[in-house]
């Protein structure tokens, strides 16, 4: 493992657990506050019941999206020093406002955690709204950096001095909308895929039916509607990188020559040393479409690039067409559920309709991580699009396969202690509803 392979695999590693927490950290305080304005409005003790019991759940994953983020952070100077020197001025702009909406977030969590029976009841719920606003707010500045590593703007590039730079045009690149935008959905897919699946698998246990049959409505609502606006979003990116990274879309899509009439390829087996694809299934003048909205149009392959700039096509590919078929299961689920809401009421206590959220709890969020390859491992070998090759701002220092062992014992550590946690949460479920039912019946 030589020191660009283990900073990489490091910073691929902290990414790919830090955004699972991050993601849930941001949405799930969302359905808190639904489910604390159906408290407000209803008077349901279970609707209390259930807020509180996801309240638990966000404080935990914020601590662990905050520990995660803030080694996250130090490895970008510890790792990518080069990087850091001159991009550092430049998109950290993005960074301190995070910060601020960190804070902000921090406090608001502490006032609607500790706010029971202190607060107005609107005022408390208020709080709870400013949780998930400023996550979310937070998760959108960091996904306006990596935008600007995208698509690096706000800056002269002369004789390799970075210069005349202007921090604000940096920070709204051409990149940052359409990627906060997918980033945004997909964590509201993908959370809220997972919610649900967990809540339906309790309703299978017979446990609870009310609480989780709530938490379930609540989670997959939010999980729907995002994962049926998210192929919007991918189109609208597509158009994007089509004209910005054309060597992202062409690894995307293992699109090895260019050619008008463009088919678009599903599925199929890359051979980067024969530029063919086998195995695919191909629509004819699709891709076209796809890029730029014309059947007939041009797309660049990747024989416009030198060799040396070619991303690993092998696991974009894979990686992008993952993503698509997990998303496209999820858009399915999503019809399924709102027909079931509208038309075929008696389908949500069924079994089988149960069960197809239960085997999905797990998509969104292996989508996510599929859709972050394609992003960061589309980009390479620039860490700045087109500016710094990745090698070029790796840090001289030896040694950095065992900080990778150090911070992955780190990373593991964590999953365990947070699973453990939300184990005992969810356990601890059926108990605090006995108790409450006892204490009301004794009233």
């Amino acid at each position: 493992m030589d020191d660009l392979f283990a900073a990489r695999s490091q910073m691929a590693l902290s990414l790919g657990f830090h955004i699972i927490f991050a993601c849930i950290g941001m949405v799930m305080p969302f359905f808190m506050a639904t489910s604390h304005y159906k408290y407000l409005k209803t008077n349901n003790p279970i609707y209390k019941e259930l807020t509180k019991a996801w309240s638990r759940g966000v404080a935990i994953f914020f601590v662990t999206g905050a520990v995660s983020g803030t080694v996250l952070s130090f490895e970008l100077g510890l790792l990518w020093p080069e990087f850091m020197l001159h991009a550092g001025p430049i998109f950290g702009m993005p960074f301190s406002l995070e910060g601020t909406a960190f804070f902000i977030e921090a406090i608001a969590l502490g006032f609607f955690l500790y706010g029971w029976g202190k607060f107005k009841p609107w005022f408390h719920w208020f709080t709870g709204v400013v949780v998930g606003i400023s996550g979310l707010a937070s998760g959108i500045l960091v996904v306006a950096a990596n935008g600007w590593m995208n698509s690096p703007s706000g800056f002269d590039y002369v004789d390799g001095k970075f210069l005349n730079i202007d921090p604000v045009v940096a920070m709204f690149n051409d990149a940052w909308f359409t990627q906060a935008l997918h980033m945004t959905l997909a964590a509201f897919a993908a959370t809220g895929f997972a919610v649900a699946g967990i809540h339906a698998f309790m309703m299978l246990k017979g446990k609870n039916g009310d609480f989780h049959r709530k938490a379930f409505t609540i989670a997959i609502v939010f999980g729907a509607i995002a994962a049926l606006l998210q192929p919007i979003s991918g189109d609208i990116s597509a158009k994007d990188i089509a004209v910005r990274q054309p060597a992202k879309l062409a690894a995307m899509e293992a699109h090895f020559h260019t050619e008008e009439k463009a088919s678009l390829i599903i599925g199929g087996i890359p051979d980067v040393e024969t530029k063919e694809v086998n195995y695919a299934i191909r629509i004819p003048g699709a891709l076209s479409f796809l890029a730029h909205g014309d059947f007939e149009a041009e797309v660049m392959g990747l024989d416009q690039f030198p060799e040396e700039h070619h991303p690993p096509v092998m696991v974009t590919h894979f990686a992008f067409q993952i993503m698509v078929g997990l998303g496209m299961i999820m858009v399915g689920l999503s019809l399924l559920y709102f027909i079931a809401l509208w038309k075929k009421k008696s389908w949500q206590l069924k079994r089988w309709f149960l069960w197809l959220f239960v085997l999905a709890t797990p998509l969104g969020f292996i989508a996510l991580e599929a859709g972050w390859t394609v992003t960061e491992v589309g980009r390479q070998p620039w860490i700045i699009y087109e500016i710094m090759l990745t090698k070029d701002a790796v840090t001289p220092i030896p040694g950095i396969q065992y900080s990778f062992f150090i911070f992955t014992a780190i990373y593991l550590s964590l999953t365990v202690i947070v699973t453990f946690l939300l184990y005992r949460q969810i356990k601890a479920v059926p108990e605090t509803l006995n108790q409450k039912r006892e204490a009301s019946a004794d009233s």
